[in-house]
């Protein structure tokens, strides 16, 4: 099982009524959920770790993993609220206001966090999950119990208004990625993480802390793949592009499964991952993900779309 860790939340969409009066229509959404919905549509046995609420907000979430295959039995229930965002669009710019504060998402703590059946291969880190507490610091210290002998990967997607103390995160970031098997990032999230710099150098210099694998995506061009020993590109399939809601979580998903397929999802199989293995990683994250862009949401592809 791939075990997602992280955020799960209600995304409240604007909308009009049929009497013409503003209201907002609730989308079960958040970044690591999303990554766990791609996977368990891709074939993967996925799994989902956060907290969730017992509410009706809370049945949503669990309905919606549960049609794509997810299993949330390792979840953490209680009867605290569902985070909330509410989406304002303006000039068609997305700006949102997170109702975060004593949610079941946000205030689970590290003796709250299961044990892990042996079934449990690699975990999945990321999103805003990561930069508030307490969540935040029981998903380290669930990655610093678990990282000696499951594959972890972690993608940090960097929401710099969602960030209260840059100085503590970028300390946070920093273990995790020593610990880390496999990072994501986005152009923009490397930068923000290493400054300015050709995406290679500022790879390899993350590459010499401890992960094995290194991703970077760059929106419309194409993603990149780097080791020790390799350095590809994939260019991104050409679509017409709907929103990119979603793009980077399923291309997350990409990577997980095309390492699952080929069942290289151990620490040995990431650690000497050749140059094949490495392609059709970025070729099934490119793939994935340019259906989620072709499409409004994040409705990430089922493995059948992709054949």
């Amino acid at each position: 099982m791939i075990l997602s860790c992280g955020e799960a939340l209600i995304d409240m969409l604007p909308r009009q009524s049929p009497a013409g009066e503003a209201c907002f229509a609730p989308h079960a959404g958040g970044s690591v959920f999303n990554t766990a919905i791609a996977l368990g549509r891709l074939g993967a046995r996925a799994g989902f770790l956060s907290g969730i609420s017992t509410d009706l907000f809370g049945a949503v979430l669990i309905e919606r993993l549960a049609a794509s295959g997810v299993d949330a039995g390792l979840s953490i229930r209680s009867d605290r609220p569902t985070t909330l965002a509410f989406v304002t669009l303006v000039d068609g710019h997305a700006s949102y206001a997170f109702y975060d504060e004593n949610t079941a998402g946000r205030m689970i703590a590290p003796e709250d966090l299961p044990a892990l059946p042996a079934e449990v291969t690699a975990l999945f880190f990321g999103g805003i999950s990561l930069p508030v507490d307490p969540c935040g610091g029981t998903y380290e210290a669930l990655m610093t119990r678990e990282a000696a002998t499951r594959v972890t990967m972690l993608d940090p997607n960097i929401r710099p208004g969602f960030i209260r103390d840059a100085a503590a995160y970028r300390a946070r970031l920093g273990r995790m990625i020593a610990r880390a098997d496999i990072v994501k990032l986005s152009d923009e999230d490397l930068r923000w993480l290493e400054g300015p710099g050709e995406i290679a150098a500022l790879a390899r210099g993350l590459l010499s802390r401890g992960p094995k694998l290194i991703f970077v995506t760059e929106g419309s061009t194409g993603a990149h793949g780097f080791s020790a020993e390799l350095s590809l590109f994939e260019p991104a399939h050409r679509v017409r592009v709907v929103d990119t809601v979603g793009a980077g979580d399923t291309f997350n998903a990409g990577v997980l499964a095309a390492l699952d397929r080929a069942g290289k999802l151990t620490k040995a199989g990431v650690a000497t991952a050749g140059a094949g293995l490495t392609s059709d990683c970025l070729k099934l994250g490119n793939a994935a993900a340019a259906i989620t862009v072709s499409r409004a949401g994040a409705n990430p592809p089922w493995a059948e779309e992709l054949k």
